[in-house]
């Protein structure tokens, strides 16, 4: 990592040389493979609304171009925003989560040497798991079990602070003083437009929706074998997700349903995943598989729902809630325990809103010692929260039982930065764009106690409830307002 001076936005030259000499001094360091880091601190900018303008699409959709996007939008916390590829990869299989680690730790490791600087500055690899290690069936619509980037624009910002990176591989006609250059005047170039006010969020019409597939059903039938399993013992838990298909009236940007989720998820990290022009994942986790911060570990156990309201205070003396959120405490505790940490936990658990939702929510912290944040992750996913008990069992009753492949649903997507911090949340509240259609996935849990009733009408509430916040409208809702995004 190169830090620039502080006086990089005063736009003297004295600032480019010193970027310049630093460039050229950590280019002499870098061994074969290795991969030049440099960053600059920027004058603000929101990295949502700047996302599009790190390497715009008609740049990506060149030869040579790249049309991976990333977001993670912790407002108020930690936001980054990421485009292109310097490294990638991708893997299935059941070392994803150990090669992962491989693969993150070697392309940081061969970054120039980074000098002291502030952590929301520090190079990161992101990271996408799928929720099973490999796909059933290959498809246009399977993915890897793991996908990695390195990316070639890291934009991140933290309070008022605001950090750009660029990284590449030097050779082929690349030199450090093309790359300063191209941070400069990159940073410049942003710099100009978040002084313009057509990086406002302007005010988003209701999307409409011309037609949604049916769920019930199906739904209704698969939870009737699921809660036959947990009477008959063979599991103690099972989460059925069920998935539903929207026909927009246009493709939108992901970002244009992304937006929204800003407003009504503002307690939970919002995403977009972007592989390829045209499909994206976006969602607003409210739960966190692991947070590291200087050697902390945290995870969260996150079961039980209800809708804000007078309802929602029901969850803390409902015994079937209570019952599953117990049995995600202490699975994470024992599985954290297990791998010789000593996890803590507070006595009982608290309510947390996130939205129009209302969980059941304990955190579950220890520290992490010599170990991997993702050989943890590996033995944390996926929790009770979002498979079952027994795991083996319930994951394999869930290839049965839901009858569409999950995808990235229910599994951890996030990062891992230079300094080994690593972020990495549960990717529902989630749904997948491709192009007009729209797929939106959720999930209940079955104990006993559970009826398909209640399952049903916890999984409506979650589809109404993302649908809602996702600025979506069926038809007639939406005639007044036809100017759709």
């Amino acid at each position: 990592m190169v830090q620039a001076p502080s006086s990089f936005t005063d736009s003297t030259g004295d600032s480019f040389t010193s970027l310049l000499v630093a460039a050229n001094e950590r280019a002499r360091q870098l061994e074969d493979e290795g991969v030049l880091s440099l960053a600059l601190p920027l004058a603000g900018g929101d990295p949502m609304l700047l996302l599009p303008h790190l390497e715009p699409e008609d740049e990506a959709l060149a030869p040579g171009g790249d049309s991976f996007r990333f977001l993670w939008d912790g407002a108020p916390g930690l936001c980054i925003a990421a485009a292109g590829r310097t490294n990638s990869l991708e893997l299935s299989g059941p070392r994803r989560f150990e090669l992962a680690q491989r693969f993150a730790s070697a392309c940081l490791s061969r970054l120039a040497t980074p000098e002291s600087g502030p952590p929301l500055a520090r190079p990161r690899v992101l990271l996408a798991f799928g929720f099973f290690e490999a796909s059933l069936l290959p498809g246009p619509t399977s993915i890897p079990g793991v996908q990695a980037v390195l990316p070639r624009w890291q934009l991140s910002r933290q309070g008022q602070h605001c950090w750009l990176r660029l990284q590449r591989s030097l050779g082929g006609g690349v030199t450090p003083r093309q790359l300063a250059e191209e941070l400069w005047e990159q940073a410049r170039r942003l710099e100009r437009l978040v002084q313009q006010d057509g990086l406002e969020p302007g005010v988003l019409s209701r999307i409409a929706i011309h037609r949604s597939s049916p769920w019930q059903e199906s739904y209704r039938s698969a939870v009737e074998r699921g809660l036959e399993l947990v009477e008959r013992g063979e599991l103690e838990k099972v989460v059925l997700a069920v998935r539903q298909e929207l026909q927009l009236e246009a493709a939108p940007h992901p970002l244009a349903l992304l937006a929204p989720l800003r407003r009504h998820q503002s307690g939970s990290c919002r995403f977009l995943w972007q592989q390829a022009r045209g499909t994206a994942l976006i969602g607003a986790s409210p739960e966190r598989l692991l947070t590291v911060r200087q050697g902390q570990l945290r995870s969260d156990a996150l079961a039980g729902t209800a809708p804000a309201g007078e309802q929602a205070a029901g969850l803390l003396h409902s015994c079937k809630d209570r019952h599953e959120h117990e049995l995600v405490v202490d699975t994470i505790t024992a599985v954290l325990a297990r791998a010789g940490l000593n996890p803590r936990r507070p006595r009982h658990p608290r309510l947390a809103r996130h939205g129009q939702l209302v969980h059941l929510h304990t955190p579950i912290t220890a520290a992490l010692g010599r170990h991997q944040p993702l050989s943890i992750a590996a033995a944390l996913h996926p929790t009770p929260a979002v498979a079952g008990l027994p795991r083996r069992e319930a994951m394999a009753w869930l290839r049965s039982l839901e009858p569409f492949e999950r995808g990235h649903y229910a599994a951890p997507i996030g990062w891992i930065d230079s300094a080994g911090d690593a972020d990495l949340r549960v990717a529902i509240r989630s749904g997948t764009l491709r192009g007009d259609r729209l797929e939106l996935t959720a999930g209940a849990g079955l104990v006993r106690g559970s009826t398909v009733e209640r399952e049903l009408q916890e999984v409506a509430l979650k589809l109404g409830v993302l649908q809602q916040q996702l600025s979506c409208a069926t038809d007639h809702q939406a005639a007044s307002s036809r100017a759709i995004v």
